[in-house]
Formats: structure tokens, C-alpha cells, sequence
């Protein structure tokens, strides 16, 4: 069978959808289930774009070990500089470089002529070529690009030393025809083109991207970039899990294999899902919590009488499984820190005695803890040692009735250590809780975007809360859970106010170096 290279741009490319901001804490969770799911490069960042990815792509480069890391730079030498910078320390650096070549990106963009653009390229490849030991050259907007123009500078790529050649549809415009198409006129007129792999960069603008992805593999491409959940931005990138799943599935027809931990993509999913705040669409193939749904009599009955006859993917082969947990307020401590490993978390002991506690409250409250429940706890006391609040919510209160306004009071602990009460009406409930929460916030708060989501089933199931918002100009995202969804609302939103604030240090920190 042949082997196809996975590069996952999920904390890149991914990280670009709107209203989407993750820290150094939650890239790196991200980074490591990346890595256990089996990709073979992850892009961890643009490092030249700001001190703090430079950061996050460093400390990823010195975690993994598995899977090559790399950063994305332009053909500028100062973003080649930032990205050895934070890559030097990685078992495998690798550079992704990228230089347009469609008329109009060359034209309107770059203000160069395609010999310049030639030059430049060669120039910075070679450039590069002198501290990392792989270079990927990515023409962007390929699709839209001269063919004879585009076998002729990848001829220079190669010959300058790219040893991966990607040929992006950077703006999801290709059908699946043109597109593999474009990788064999390619293989047929690049004299050099064996001595490089061919990757395959699709973006889903008019939902083909994953059929375009597999037209490219069955016409010679040796590696495929994407996203997990097929986020990015404008309608997002190629989703791999989907990608996996349809070359495991028909691998009587692709005959290709890939390094993929396919039990890996439901846990996988589910951590971007709740670090990113972007929820997976309900009938999204492979992931989503109607994939394996059946409501029709009919497929019922097929169902029960052999899962074959409408399941053409189990269950079991993504991860998923059962949501009954033989956990509740009875559950040892021993139990609950042995179902953690299985889970595949990795606490210390002080992050999982929290982890317990909080556990144990939950269960006194709530008649069943589902895996969602558990999962929540753990990813959430996972990454809290380094998402320490600045603002922390003691209490909120909401008096309401149908025919009168509401009105919240919030006690809260500013970052002094003092604590502050608030009141304030509002339109409804949560408007209420925002209004006070926004006389205790030092700044100018806006709120763009706020939904509240079910972890689980139930009348009891936690609400989890998620809040884009801006603090002073700076647009971020928070989230928090809670069994009550004005508890939740209130979490999230300080949450969000905290990464701004911590983003801002940082920025300050990194003026005084």
C-alpha cells in the first residue's frame, strides 16, 4: 500500500477561523493529542506573527517528539530567522515557506512580475536550506495560477531545495477533477518532481475540499494538509478525520495507508471543539453526534439486524464509545484516577486531587456523570494552573419576574484581591449578569458573540458557556462550564476578560526584553 504523509495545520491554519484564540496551555494540549493521534508534521504556528505564537511554537517544537513540527514563515528573511528561532529545539524542524503565484495575487499583491517572484523564492528557499533540514515551499493560490508558470517555478523550488512542493487551493475554488488533474500535469512536467513529495492544501469555500483532497491523492500527492473539524478560516479547511476515515473505509479503492490513530479523532474532536469554542455541527460526517443516529424505522431495524446494512463506519473505530460511567458519589478516588489514564489524561497529583473534588461535587448534584461530564473536569483542571484567574467569580444572584426587568448582583474578586458586589437590570437574565460584571471589569467591554451548549443529556447536564468578546479593542474568547447556565455565562465571560488581560501582560513583558 502507499503511504501518504497527515500534516495537521489545525493550530495554524485552524486557529485563523473567527473568534478563535487559544493560548500557549491550550495549544500545547492541542499539540500532544495531535501527536497521539499519529499526524506526521504539525504546523504549531507562524512564529514571526507575534512574540507569543513564536512562544507557543517553541515550547510545542521542545514537547513533541513524534511528529515533525513546524512554523510558517513568508519568503522575508526576518520570518525565516523567527521561525528557527522557535523551532531549533525540535527532534525533527521543518519550514514551511510560502510565496504566491496566481496572476492576481502576483499582480495586485505582491506588485512583482513573475520573474521576481522566481527569484525570490529560489533566494529565500535557499535561505532557509542553511538551518533546517527539510523545506516545504507552498505556491499559494496555486489553483488559479499559470500551469506553465507553476511546473516552472516548482522546477526552481526543487532544484533550490524544497524537498515538499505544496500546491494549495487557497481559496476553495477547485472541483475535484481540476484539481487532481493539476497534480498530474505536475507529476508529467516537472522534470524534477521526483525528487519531492506533493502536498495537497484544500479549503472547503464551496464544500468540496475533502473531495478534492482525495482527487489529488488517487492523481500523485504524497502528503495532505488539513484541520481537525475543518476549521480555518472563511468555510474552513479539508477535515482530516474525515479524510482518514474515507481512506480506511475504501481502502479496497485507495489502497493507501496513513500513521492515523483513527480511535484517536473522537477525543481529538472534542478537545479542538472545546478549546476553539466552535461547536461540531450535529450532522458533520464522521464527528458529529448524529453520525451514528437512527431514527428511521426502517434503519433501525437494519440496524439491529446487522449494523452493516446503514453503518459503514463503526462506532468503535473513532473512539467512540458508551457515555455511562460506573462512577458516582460512591466512586473511590483510586477508580476515578484510573479512568483519567484511560481517558488519556495526564495530571499530576495535585491537578487530579483537584480534578476528584470537583468530581465529588458534581456527582452530589447530578444523578449520572457521563463521559462528557468527566471530560470536561479534566480537560478544564488540565489546563487551569496555567489559565490562573485574575478575575474570579464568588457569586451571582438573579432576581426575576415575568412582568418586571431583571436585575443581577455578581461578587467577584478583582485582581488586587479585593471583592467587589455589582448590580445592574437588563433585558433578560444574562444581559443583566454582563451589565454588572461590566461595571467591575477595568475597561471597555463589547460582547460579539455568547451561546450556551449542553455537555451530555439531561435535565441535570452541565451548560458550557462560550463568549467572544472585546476588552479594550482586543477581541478574545472564553468559555467555562457550570451545572447552571447563568453560573456558566458569568464564568465564561470573566473568562474571557482574563485572557485578555494575560495577553496584554504579555505584550508589555515582551516590550521591557
Amino acid at each position: 500500500m502507499r503511504k501518504i504523509d497527515i500534516f495537521d495545520t489545525t493550530l495554524r491554519d485552524g486557529e485563523q477561523s473567527a473568534g478563535v484564540n487559544l493560548n500557549t496551555a491550550e495549544k500545547l494540549e492541542i499539540a500532544k493529542q495531535l501527536e497521539r493521534f499519529g499526524v506526521d508534521v504539525m504546523e504549531a504556528g507562524f512564529p514571526a506573527a507575534s512574540p507569543g505564537d513564536l512562544d507557543a511554537v517553541k515550547k510545542i517544537a521542545s514537547t513533541i517528539k513524534t511528529s515533525s513540527v513546524t512554523g510558517l514563515a513568508r519568503c522575508v528573511k526576518a520570518d525565516v530567522d523567527a521561525a528557527w528561532e522557535a523551532l531549533k529545539v525540535a527532534e525533527c524542524p521543518r519550514l514551511h515557506i510560502f510565496l504566491a503565484t496566481s496572476p492576481i495575487h502576483m499582480t495586485y499583491k505582491l506588485k512583482q512580475t513573475p520573474e521576481q517572484v522566481v527569484q525570490t523564492a529560489v533566494e529565500m528557499i535557499k535561505y532557509a536550506k542553511q538551518y533546517f533540514p527539510i523545506v516545504q515551499w507552498s505556491a499559494e493560490d496555486a489553483f488559479r495560477s499559470d500551469r506553465a508558470f507553476l511546473a516552472q517555478i516548482v522546477e526552481q523550488a526543487i532544484l533550490a531545495g524544497a524537498s515538499v512542493i505544496n500546491i494549495p487551493d487557497t481559496v476553495g475554488y477547485a472541483t475535484p477533477q481540476e484539481y487532481g488533474s493539476l497534480f498530474r500535469y505536475l507529476k508529467e512536467n516537472v522534470p524534477n518532481i521526483e525528487e519531492a513529495k506533493l502536498s495537497a492544501h484544500c479549503h472547503n469555500d464551496l464544500g468540496m475540499a475533502v473531495a478534492n483532497t482525495l482527487a489529488a491523492i488517487e492523481n500523485g500527492a504524497d502528503q495532505v494538509e488539513g484541520t481537525i473539524n475543518g476549521i480555518g478560516e472563511r468555510a474552513g479547511n479539508v477535515a482530516l478525520e474525515e479524510v482518514g476515515v474515507a481512506l480506511y473505509t475504501r481502502k479496497d479503492f485507495y489502497n493507501i495507508e496513513t500513521n492515523l490513530a483513527l480511535n484517536e479523532i473522537k477525543r481529538t474532536s472534542q478537545l479542538v471543539s472545546k478549546l476553539t469554542g466552535m461547536a461540531v455541527q450535529a450532522n458533520k460526517a464522521v464527528v458529529g453526534k448524529n453520525a451514528f443516529a437512527h431514527e428511521s424505522g426502517i434503519h433501525q431495524d437494519g440496524v439491529l439486524k446487522e449494523p452493516t446494512t446503514y453503518e459503514i463506519i463503526t462506532p468503535e473505530l473513532i473512539g467512540e464509545t458508551s457515555n455511562n460511567l460506573v462512577l458516582g458519589k460512591h466512586s473511590g478516588r483510586h477508580a476515578f484516577q484510573d479512568r483519567a489514564k484511560t481517558m488519556g489524561f495526564e495530571l499530576d497529583q495535585e491537578a487530579l486531587n483537584s480534578a476528584f473534588k470537583e468530581f465529588k461535587k458534581l456527582a452530589d448534584r447530578k444523578k449520572e456523570i457521563t463521559n462528557e461530564d468527566l471530560w470536561t473536569i479534566l480537560t478544564n483542571q488540565q489546563l487551569k494552573e496555567t489559565d490562573a484567574a485574575m478575575y474570579e467569580l464568588e457569586s451571582v444572584e438573579v432576581r426575576y419576574e415575568t412582568a418586571n426587568t431583571p436585575s443581577a448582583t455578581v461578587n467577584v474578586k478583582i485582581p488586587d484581591g479585593t471583592a467587589v458586589a455589582e448590580t445592574s437590570p437588563g433585558a433578560g437574565s444574562v444581559e443583566a449578569i454582563f451589565n454588572a460584571l461590566e461595571k467591575v471589569v477595568d475597561g471597555k467591554v463589547h460582547v460579539l458573540d455568547y451561546r450556551v451548549s449542553s455537555i451530555g443529556k439531561g435535565r441535570d447536564a452541565l451548560a458550557e458557556a462560550v463568549i467572544n468578546l472585546t476588552l479594550n479593542g482586543d477581541e478574545l474568547t472564553g468559555r467555562d462550564s457550570a451545572q447552571d447556565v447563568l453560573e456558566a455565562s458569568a464564568k465564561g465571560y470573566l473568562n474571557a476578560i482574563n485572557r485578555s488581560l494575560l495577553q496584554t501582560q504579555i505584550k508589555q513583558l515582551m516590550k521591557t526584553v
